[in-house]
């Protein structure tokens, strides 16, 4: 079977595909043959070496998610050879034969293609745990949505409105402003450089925003903060502007001048405003199975009745992942892209 290794950190040249052996299946776990892999831009931080908990992981392979069919089980697993099913691993996700605990393991919907499936769990995820366990939105409450046209960003949209909240959704592109509008954004907001997109974001919510969600990192969260109600929570699941678009690998110096950019948070400020910050990891997620199952089972049952829909996928044969990495990259993308495997 054909996987992707990192030997080393890089630019896009370490991707590798090699040929391995399919993994024997121990006691409690299911082994799966891969169809698709979901590409996130974590994936691509791991192979730049600048993921924290891929460090001491090399030679390693990227992914975190995954769909395919089972093809070996141990006693008592609960899955059946043949079965259709989509999965989460922490890293080993790019190959075309995986080996996980039951645990991770979950019947993908009837009607979806593994492509589809393979694309759902890490955004999906993310979404859920950054609305529901770092914020914990109520119904009725404003939210802020940055880059809501990506994989990340659709979720949130969507489950920010399955919780009842009002959605306030930013996007890079005037391009990319019908996606989360198809998926009910309540008002959406070009962001352009200049930053006089806040003058819309402030006629959006003049009474402030309940929950902002940012994945920028530098230049949108101290707005962001200063736009919250009392009461109000920033929370924070990545930084996608220390690491420059469009390059496979960042400048050290100019990382080193974004990463100062970063802002910071005084204790007075806060408890002074009322307001939070919060940040989280969804990997991390990953060693939690109780709350991963009861996360995905929230999600899949809002699938099964029409209130949440998985992006739109554009796929990569595996052969290809350096143009995928490229392509996400970029900025340029809409949805999730995925690797696909004979």
């Amino acid at each position: 079977m054909k996987r992707v290794v990192v030997r080393k950190p890089g630019g896009h040249q370490v991707l590798e595909v090699v040929e391995d052996r399919v993994e024997a299946v121990g006691a409690g776990q299911v082994r799966v043959r891969v169809r698709a892999a979901g590409v996130n831009y974590a994936d691509c931080i791991v192979r730049m070496g600048h993921y924290a908990a891929a460090k001491g992981r090399y030679p390693i392979t990227p992914g975190f998610e995954f769909a395919g069919e089972v093809d070996g089980v141990s006693p008592g697993s609960g899955f059946r050879n043949g079965e259709r099913v989509v999965g989460i691993t922490r890293f080993g996700g790019y190959a075309g034969s995986i080996v996980v605990e039951a645990s991770q393991l979950w019947r993908m919907p009837e009607a979806w293609s593994f492509e589809t499936a393979a694309a759902f769990p890490a955004v999906h995820l993310t979404a859920w745990y950054g609305l529901h366990r770092a914020a914990r939105v109520m119904n009725g409450e404003t939210i802020l949505v940055h880059s809501a046209a990506g994989g990340a960003g659709t979720a949130f949209v969507q489950l920010g409105k399955a919780a009842g909240c009002r959605v306030v959704a930013v996007v890079g592109t005037a391009a990319k402003a019908d996606v989360p509008a198809r998926l009910g954004a309540d008002a959406v907001i070009v962001r352009d450089g200049a930053g006089s997109f806040w003058r819309q974001v402030d006629e959006a919510a003049p009474g402030g925003f309940d929950a902002v969600f940012d994945a920028n990192g530098i230049t949108t969260l101290r707005p962001g903060f200063d736009r919250l109600a009392a009461g109000g929570r920033l929370v924070v699941y990545g930084f996608a502007e220390i690491l420059p678009r469009g390059k496979d690998r960042p400048n050290w110096l100019g990382m080193a001048f974004r990463y100062a950019r970063v802002p910071k948070f005084n204790p007075f400020e806060l408890t002074g405003l009322n307001r939070a910050v919060s940040g989280f990891n969804v990997v991390y997620l990953f060693n939690k199975p109780d709350l991963a199952a009861h996360a995905m089972g929230e999600l899949l049952a809002l699938v099964k009745s029409g209130k949440l829909q998985a992006p739109a996928t554009t796929a990569y044969p595996v052969e290809r992942v350096a143009e995928a990495h490229k392509a996400l990259e970029s900025g340029a993308t809409t949805g999730k892209l995925v690797l696909t495997f004979d």
